[in-house]
Order: C-alpha cells, then sequence, then structure tokens
C-alpha cells in the first residue's frame, strides 16, 4: 500500500465540473494519484523518477498541445 505524507491537492486549473485529478506526495519520495469525486477509490502511485519524466514530459507537451 502507497502510504502518502501529505495532503492531496487539486490543480488551480481545474474546472467545478468534477472532472479532476488529486496529487499527493508519498513516503518515498513518488507522488499518489486519485480521481476527486471518488476518493475512496484506488491509487496510483508514481516512483519519483517516474513521477519526474510525467511532470517533463507534460511541460514540453510530449501528450499533445497544451490547454494553457
Amino acid at each position: 500500500m502507497t502510504q502518502f505524507i501529505g495532503p492531496f491537492r487539486k490543480s488551480s486549473h481545474s474546472m467545478q465540473e468534477g472532472n479532476c485529478l488529486e496529487v499527493a506526495p508519498t513516503a518515498l519520495g513518488g507522488r499518489a494519484i486519485r480521481d476527486s469525486k471518488d476518493q475512496s477509490s484506488p491509487l496510483l502511485a508514481f516512483a519519483p523518477g517516474c513521477w519526474q519524466a510525467f511532470i517533463t514530459a507534460a511541460k514540453s507537451e510530449e501528450f499533445g498541445r497544451s490547454t494553457r
């Protein structure tokens, strides 16, 4: 089981439609992700290196055009 150590937070860019993910730091330095509308659902956990690779790819628009 992934142990998170901080509060889950939602992006300030999230709308009120409820289609959001929340992120929290884990005890091992990674991140845990959950569905904001079903907070009791299973977590998706990322190791530190995997989370950093995801953030780098997202910032470089590797997944497609940015909405910002």
